[in-house]
């Protein structure tokens, strides 16, 4: 990843509406979400959604396919993963040991998400 690229997945997400959408398709998981569906579940109107989503691929944080007449939209954890990989690539001045409570916070940060999903839809 370079400067351009992360500052286009930054802006992508520095909206509300977009970064509803991208933790919605995270929380979706592998099996994404239809774009009616995430219209219907944010509220958005059909038009306003397709610009945002549009951003999101743009800055390559989703993806989508078609099914039929359908698009179904996913959330791209390796872009995701690429920026964060960026933002921290010179963590600590070159000692990444040091990097190591940011790496425990993240992981804690997933299983509370797992976790909370399950809660939910358990």
């Amino acid at each position: 990843m370079d400067d351009k690229s992360a500052i286009e997945a930054l802006a992508a997400l520095a909206q509300p509406t977009r970064l509803n959408i991208f933790r919605r398709l995270v929380a979706a998981e592998q099996s994404g979400l239809p774009a009616g569906e995430i219209a219907r579940r944010l509220d958005v109107p059909h038009n306003t959604l397709s610009t945002h989503l549009a951003v999101l691929l743009r800055a390559g944080l989703v993806s989508s396919t078609r099914e039929g007449r359908t698009i179904r939209y996913r959330a791209e954890l390796d872009g995701v993963r690429a920026l964060v990989a960026f933002l921290t690539a010179d963590c600590c001045g070159g000692r990444p040991e040091l990097c190591g409570p940011l790496i425990v916070d993240l992981s804690r940060s997933a299983g509370r998400s797992r976790n909370q999903k399950d809660v939910e839809h358990g």
